[in-house]
């Protein structure tokens, strides 16, 4: 199974910035509340991965302020991360007939499904943050309407860029990695490794499970510390383990330089304090809000469903241009 990392507890960057959006999701059960309409009102379903984690609530807020700004009745729906319950999720948003759907996926192979359901009732589907299918990632599912998503084969190289800038003569690296089954551990390593090799003067010594969280992020670079005291650089999947990985660093007296990974309020705060040396900046709320616009104009004939992988900017970060990433979870 290859989830999707959901990026953080939504109890505390999200609760501010979301106070002024109000955001429909089922709690007790699955089923899609009753939609009544006139003739011309399009509705259009968010069947999320949860609305317990930051990442998550960012896009749900993206959609919902163009849902806002278009005069849409949006209904997200919180599969609370299980894939049987998102199934059932979007069976229901078909069985409402809504215009079209946007589909975080738990999981790739069990989302085709799904998809293939909402298409043959004739519903336009949009996989947004996640794969459909287990096809190559720089390829949508050609069933989709389109994927929106971070361009995950990139990540890696631009990690791979600050590690260059941290270290300009090489030295020993680590990585830590999300916990078993994610896509992630593998699109968002290989282009850090093969560009590292590529220079020569790096060497990945070491490669540890953080779990996605800050507790598995200080385990992990703890026991990397220990047997590797030498490595110069860590390069963690997330930031909510690179700010982890930063106390281990320094309750181990070294001089390791951290990389994380998304932009979020907590690695923008360690760029800021100088424990986390760089970041790759990824905006929820921006990638919601685009993924819906895009599906609205497919259901609106103002656009043709491009059936392609599309992207939005996810810069790098550092101190020296930590004020480019403002914080969106």
């Amino acid at each position: 199974m290859a989830l999707l990392p959901a990026f953080g507890s939504a109890s505390a960057s999200a609760s501010a910035s979301d106070s002024n959006v109000h955001l429909r999701a089922s709690v007790s059960n699955s089923r899609v509340p009753s939609v009544t309409r006139h003739a011309k009102q399009i509705v259009i379903g968010l069947s999320n991965q949860t609305m317990a984690s930051t990442f998550p609530v960012g896009l749900a807020k993206g959609a919902q302020q163009e849902a806002r700004k278009y005069g849409v009745k949006l209904i997200v729906l919180d599969s609370k991360g299980d894939v049987q319950k998102q199934g059932s999720d979007m069976q229901d948003l078909v069985a409402q007939k809504v215009n079209g759907i946007l589909i975080v996926p738990n999981s790739p192979g069990p989302a085709k499904a799904m998809v293939n359901a909402a298409v043959a009732k004739g519903i336009p589907v949009a996989s947004v943050h996640g794969t459909v299918g287990t096809g190559p990632t720089a390829v949508s599912y050609p069933k989709l309407a389109f994927t929106m998503n971070e361009n995950a084969n990139t990540v890696g190289h631009l990690e791979a860029n600050l590690a260059e800038k941290a270290l300009p003569s090489g030295g020993q690296v680590a990585i830590v990695t999300g916990a078993a089954g994610f896509l992630e551990n593998t699109t968002w390593t290989a282009g850090f490794k093969s560009d590292l090799a590529a220079k020569g003067d790096f060497k990945i010594v070491a490669t540890q499970p953080g779990d996605w969280t800050p507790e598995g992020g200080q385990a992990a670079c703890q026991g990397i510390l220990s047997a590797n005291p030498s490595v110069a650089l860590i390069y963690t999947l997330s930031d909510d383990m690179a700010t982890g990985c930063a106390k281990a660093v320094a309750a181990a007296g070294s001089h390791a330089k951290v990389l994380g990974n998304g932009g979020s309020a907590s690695g923008i705060a360690g760029i800021k304090d100088g424990q986390i040396y760089g970041d790759i900046c990824f905006k929820p709320v921006t990638e919601g809000a685009a993924a819906f616009d895009d599906l609205y104009k497919e259901i609106t004939g103002k656009q043709v469903a491009p059936h392609k992988v599309l992207t939005y900017n996810i810069p790098t970060i550092t101190k020296a241009n930590v004020g480019q990433c403002v914080p969106q979870w």
